[in-house]
């Protein structure tokens, strides 16, 4: 990608479609395009204000280039038309949106299918909603027709044909036309579009600044731009350094809102939100930042419900439960209790369109009625009122819980300033019903803990900041003593939790905390949308604005019940037999009934041994019970075997005495008569000393201390 990054001589970033290699050969599709026209024709007559939107929309589009004339095919030349539709945002109901799908197929092949998708440059929406927290200056910025800022190099523009009529009559003659940018529809845009910007603030970084680069790298989801600034100046450095920035490569970055009306009025009406142009200071409008609704006079989130009516069905019932949009976990308690009714109640249908039972309506109408009282609840933007850049200590601590509905983490921001004063914020909320069929408390409360920790890393990796402490807590001492074990095995379930655990947090890091100060325990239980705002679970239990916490002190916790905790393995005793010595001993031949059998059994051994060592031609290789004949040579060999190791028991002092070449001792009874070892490392004694102990002749061949030979 960015070797094929180029720009044109209007400094466009120009980009080819990343086709796969190998991959089939795309077919005319001409047919299929002219078919989906002609449909698309009988919906826009049907729908004069569609109609009138979507020619707006291609007017738009050929006005300004994005779109040209398609120039006449070669003979069997590869090519690919676009089919097209419109969609609407819910929240933009006069504006339309034309889709190129480039996942219809013909011949079962679609264009998606043989261009690679990129990689995932986008960073993550909850990490970007959580930095936008930080601060009291908070922008919002939106970058023009993100993906139609990215040419496609010219050879490609005909796998981007489609079909649309002269002068936009309906009845008029249909023309060919193709797309000179990535469009809306192609699986590779998004990560063709993010590279562009990314690699627009990498070259721009030099003339505008590190912090212009930083706030488009990390602060942007797709095309829309949010981040927090400690003053009003900072925020509007930034934002013209990134119009500036941007513009060099024609990318427009407009729509900017505020709750900060200094820095909406230092740029031009055209550059800001639609519902914001020609407003009175004050005026401020309810905005969305990223699907939350964002009350820029008060600089409060909060929730924009509408409840359609849907049918009692799996499918109408997923619908509503979905409509709530909680990307930062504020409603969790409210949320799981939808998502539970919809198990519940679906768990033995498997059609999307079948009606559900009639004894659980009263149940989920309560609850879908419910919702209506989130649109009252007041979340700050702000994490507290103390600004993240402006703190002395940030600590993190994370609650986790469970119950057989669902297991659920809930993580706080603690923040001091200069002057000693705490304040606790909501960082981010998590729940996942609990899975079926039933397993343990125990298990699930583990579960919740290892969810714990995965908010946690979350929370550390996106909000770009020191940490000075992360504590966890549970209300299980069951699990508590599972993290502090040292001593006990577990089972599989259990072990590989626990490290899990482990491998991110120490011991001393989890604490107890009982069931009614544990605010995931409205999670886990759920609440109704009416309480929601005076419960903990938006504040935190109270102890954690205390300066010193009590709840932090250093903790140790024991196995509850050992002896019937199922997940432990039992103890098992192991007994280690080990050789005191690793060499052969005298007292192994005194098993062998006669001299003749021990020599035997030795050469044979020998004769395997030197199987292992050499490549003996023929069977004699590796253990084998050896047929052949033993020769003279191994006895020989067996007996010197034999006799040197005997030896070396007996006289293993005197030995050792003449391998350094120094004089045997005098309390030795060989010390007079003068030893050496040969050459096969015996002891021997020389004729003229060996004939002065005749009479123990038969003493000294059994050691092997005579010789026979004069030296």
């Amino acid at each position: 990608m960015h070797r094929d990054f180029t720009k044109d001589e209007a400094n466009n970033w120009v980009a080819p479609l990343p086709f796969r290699s190998p991959r089939q050969r795309l077919p005319n599709n001409r047919d299929q395009a002219l078919s989906r026209l002609m449909s698309l024709r009988k919906t826009l007559k049907k729908k004069p204000e569609m109609k009138d939107h979507y020619i707006e929309f291609l007017d738009k589009t050929f006005s300004k280039g994005h779109a040209e004339p398609a120039p006449a095919l070669a003979p069997e030349q590869e090519c690919w038309y676009l089919p097209s539709f419109g969609i609407y945002h819910p929240q933009k109901p006069g504006k339309i949106r034309v889709v190129f799908d480039s996942s219809a197929q013909y011949n079962n092949v679609s264009l998606n299918d043989v261009l690679l998708k990129g990689p995932d440059l986008n960073n993550t929406l909850v990490g970007v909603l959580m930095r936008f927290r930080a601060d009291p200056y908070a922008v919002m910025a939106d970058v023009e027709q993100m993906f139609y800022n990215f040419v496609v190099r010219e050879d490609h523009r005909n796998y981007l044909r489609f079909l649309w009529f002269k002068n936009h009559d309906l009845d008029g003659e249909v023309q060919e036309f193709r797309m000179r940018v990535h469009v809306f529809g192609n699986c590779p845009s998004p990560s063709v579009a993010i590279y562009g910007l990314k690699r627009t603030a990498m070259e721009g970084e030099k003339e505008h600044g590190n912090d212009v680069r930083e706030f488009i790298e990390r602060h942007f989801y797709v095309d829309d731009g949010l981040k927090s600034f400690p003053s009003a100046d900072e925020a509007i450095n930034i934002l013209c350094g990134a119009q500036k920035m941007l513009a060099q490569c024609n990318i427009r970055l407009h729509k900017i809102s505020s709750n900060c009306p200094t820095i909406t009025n230092a740029f031009p009406s055209e550059d800001l939100a639609a519902d914001m142009q020609g407003l009175d200071l004050g005026q401020t409008p309810m905005q969305r930042s990223l699907g939350l609704g964002w009350d820029l006079s008060t600089d409060l989130f909060r929730f924009q419900i509408i409840i359609n009516e849907k049918p009692f069905t799996k499918r109408g019932v997923l619908s509503v439960v979905n409509s709530v949009y909680d990307p930062l976990g504020f409603a969790v308690p409210v949320i799981v209790e939808g998502r539970v009714i919809l198990r519940d109640i679906s768990t033995d249908i498997s059609e999307w369109d079948t009606e559900l039972p009639k004894d659980k309506l009263q149940q989920w109408q309560q609850w879908k009625h419910s919702l209506k009282h989130l649109q009252q609840l007041e979340i700050p933007r702000m994490f507290t009122s103390i600004p993240l850049s402006a703190a002395v200590t940030k600590e993190i601590h994370v609650f986790c819980d469970a119950s057989t509905k669902a297991v659920a983490a809930v993580a706080y921001l603690k923040l001091t300033d200069r002057d000693g004063h705490n304040e606790v914020g909501f960082l981010l909320g998590k729940a996942r019903l609990a899975p079926k069929p039933d397993i343990t408390i125990p298990r699930l409360e583990l579960c919740a803990a290892v969810l714990a920790v995965e908010v946690a890393e979350l929370v550390v990796d996106e909000l770009d900041i020191t940490v000075d402490e992360v504590s966890f807590y549970s209300d299980s001492k069951v699990v508590l003593g599972y993290i502090f074990n040292t001593t006990r095995r577990f089972y599989v379930y259990v072990h590989n939790r626990v490290e899990r655990i482990r491998r991110s947090t120490q011991a001393h890091q989890w604490h107890y905390v009982p069931t009614h100060l544990n605010p995931a325990d409205h999670a886990t239980r759920a609440l109704p949308a009416e309480q929601l705002s005076t419960s903990t679970w938006l504040s935190g239990p109270a102890f954690l604005t205390k300066s010193e916490t009590g709840q932090s002190q250093a903790e140790s916790f024991d196995l509850v019940d050992p002896e019937t905790d199922n997940e432990l393995r039992h103890e098992v005793t192991t007994c280690v037999t080990t050789l005191a010595k690793d060499v052969l001993s005298s007292a192994r031949f005194e098993r062998f009934s006669s001299w003749n059998v021990l020599l035997k059994a030795i050469s044979k051994l020998r004769h395997i041994v030197q199987s292992f060592k050499q490549n003996i031609e023929g069977s004699c290789q590796g253990w084998h019970s050896c047929s052949e004949h033993l020769i003279e040579k191994q006895l020989d060999q067996a007996k010197i075997f034999i006799i040197r190791t005997v030896q070396r028991e007996v006289y293993a002092d005197d030995i050792r005495q003449l391998e350094k070449s120094m004089p045997l001792k005098r309390s030795s009874p060989l010390s007079k008569l003068n030893p050496f070892l040969d050459t096969n490392g015996m002891l021997r004694l020389r004729r003229a000393q060996a004939d002065i102990l005749l009479k123990g002749q038969s003493e000294l061949q059994a050691f092997g201390l005579w010789e026979e030979k004069e030296q």
